[in-house]
């Protein structure tokens, strides 16, 4: 599944959570980019993936420029698209996320780096077509955390020895995987989770109260994820439905 701009806001055009934050989300604190200074400029806009770019950038001290999406250099024209100095280009997000790491500042030693990366790989691949599921013709009819999953549950059991997915305290592998889990409760306000994953539950709230996330993905999506999830957490996480009719 692509969380790309029109998916995303034709199922955000539902979702009124959502779709009351986009005006904080275009407020992304990128640079514009200008033909001095070219090196990681993000492609993208806040109704997709590139969100949870900007948030990883945050995590590590690097700046992203904004791009013109006209000039957009991915082979498909989807987004998010990063490039650098050096005829750079980077696409899909889980490739993104990678590159950022080798551009950060600070380098994990050999364990950690390949436990993030395949946290990373496993949210591509495992977890967003749980999260998010699809007609033939590609587009998102519901989420699959409404019905019991085992590898949500192996997730649910991992978390409950661990704050984070990898030791050493918070990575790129947590951006990752939150950021899916997130996404469905912005478009699936009523889904409820914390009865089967509680766990869970608790990861996405404290991964959602950093600053980085905030900042990426606007204090309003901030806001409301957290008040989804406390309200979760205190047995009233499913909406009610209106008049009792539907």
């Amino acid at each position: 599944m692509r969380l790309v701009g029109l998916s995303i806001l034709a199922i955000a055009s539902s979702a009124t959570a959502f779709s009351s934050s986009s005006t904080t989300l275009s407020a992304i604190p990128t640079r514009r980019s200008t033909s001095l200074s070219m090196a990681l400029t993000l492609y993208g806009s806040p109704g997709s993936r590139s969100p949870l770019v900007n948030w990883a950038a945050d995590e590590l001290n690097l700046s992203l420029e904004t791009g013109d999406l006209s000039k957009n250099p991915h082979p498909f024209g989807q987004i998010p698209c990063l490039t650098d100095d050096n005829s750079v280009v980077v696409f899909e997000s889980g490739a993104i996320l990678n590159y950022l790491l080798s551009k950060a500042d600070k380098k994990d030693d050999d364990a950690r780096s390949a436990a993030v990366g395949s946290w990373i790989a496993w949210a591509n691949a495992s977890l967003d077509p749980i999260c998010f599921l699809e007609t033939p013709e590609g587009k998102v009819y519901d989420t699959g955390l409404r019905n019991p999953n085992r590898r949500i549950e192996k997730l649910n059991q991992i978390l409950s020895d661990s704050s984070y997915l990898v030791p050493g305290g918070f990575s790129l592998a947590d951006v990752a995987v939150s950021s899916y889990l997130l996404y469905v409760i912005q478009f699936f306000p009523d889904v409820e989770l914390h009865s089967k994953w509680p766990h869970v539950v608790r990861y996405m709230k404290e991964c959602a109260e950093r600053d980085g996330y905030g900042k990426a993905f606007g204090s309003n999506t901030q806001g409301s994820c957290l008040q989804k999830l406390k309200a979760m957490e205190s047995g009233g996480g499913k909406e009610k439905k209106l008049f009792g009719m539907f």
